[in-house]
């Protein structure tokens, strides 16, 4: 196979990252996209945030490959023509990063560190009991790769999991649970409740009032799928009236969070800016040659992403 042109674009502050990723990589050229650039010539790119004018002027694209995990981006551009295959980022960095957030952070919840942190602001000696990990109840909506990764790992640790999607996933251990009928009964005891969904119309807002009111009293909720899955007015007096006891935020509807926001002053709010988990450069643009040449040999894409339901 002769060597493969890959276009890079929308992600210019992590351009000096991904060249040198690339090095590694001999018979790859990956090309930055610039103003100027002629990228009609261009097969395959690498896209992140749209770049208006781009796709139309790349008549022979063959395929789009995601930047990072999340694709909504992608699904709402019009430019990217219907019959070029969007391909997901599935690479062992980005999925380890994310079950180690995910972990630091039920963790964080489970022991209740936020208690330790404010008697220690307070110069309070504050001993608390908390029960043994495998008496805590911990629940994942999304089991893609990512939720099954976490999910693996906080077995490991012998915590009670169950997980909800769209369709039942058969995973030792996990307790699976599978559309909307079935949330209700996913979503009853649990203590810790984790998001990892994409962002679909269907779980646009399913983190809301009535889903916390599901939950153990006292429960503690992280989201690490995105900022729209969340009704941020229907937080804080959710754990104003105790109903939430903290809450792990890794993404918003407005991104960088505004520095007035009132999730930067709650007190039970630990907010992380959209990094629970990046794509490795040296393990994922590998994934994308891997694809490429695969690709290119006959083989299928991997990890398209399908259109009609969101991811």
């Amino acid at each position: 196979m002769s060597r493969v042109q890959l276009l890079f674009a929308g992600a210019d502050e992590y351009n000096d990252i991904w060249v040198k990723a690339a090095a590694s990589l001999p018979d790859l050229d990956l090309v930055l996209y610039r103003p100027g650039l002629d990228p009609s010539r261009f097969r395959y790119l690498m896209l992140w945030r749209p770049v208006p004018g781009l796709l139309p002027a790349m008549p022979n694209l063959k395929a789009v490959f995601s930047f990072g995990a999340g694709v909504e981006r992608h699904l709402a551009n019009p430019e990217i023509p219907a019959h070029v295959p969007i391909v997901r980022m599935v690479e062992p960095g980005l999925t380890q990063g994310m079950a180690d957030y995910v972990l630091w952070q039920v963790l964080r919840h489970h022991r209740r560190f936020w208690e330790l942190e404010e008697a220690a602001r307070e110069g309070r000696w504050a001993p608390h009991w908390y029960p043994a990990a495998w008496d805590r109840k911990v629940g994942i909506l999304g089991l893609g790769n990512l939720g099954q990764a976490a999910a693996r790992q906080l077995l490991s640790f012998d915590f009670q999991i169950r997980g909800w999607s769209q369709s039942r996933k058969d995973l030792p251990g996990i307790a699976s649970f599978a559309g909307t009928a079935e949330l209700p009964a996913f979503l009853k005891d649990l203590e810790i409740l984790v998001c990892l969904l994409p962002l679909t119309p269907q779980t646009a807002g399913i983190l809301n009032a009535g889903l916390f009111a599901q939950l153990a009293p006292g429960a503690a909720l992280i989201n690490a799928g995105r900022g729209g899955h969340l009704v941020e007015a229907d937080l804080i007096p959710a754990l104003n009236s105790g109903q939430l006891a903290a809450a792990s935020l890794d993404v918003f509807a407005t991104e960088p969070l505004p520095g007035d926001h009132p999730f930067w002053a709650h007190p039970r709010i630990f907010v992380t800016p959209h990094n629970a988990s990046d794509t490795d450069p040296g393990t994922g643009l590998g994934e994308v040659w891997r694809q490429i040449v695969a690709f290119e040999g006959g083989r299928p894409l991997e990890n398209v992403v399908e259109r009609a339901r969101g991811y």
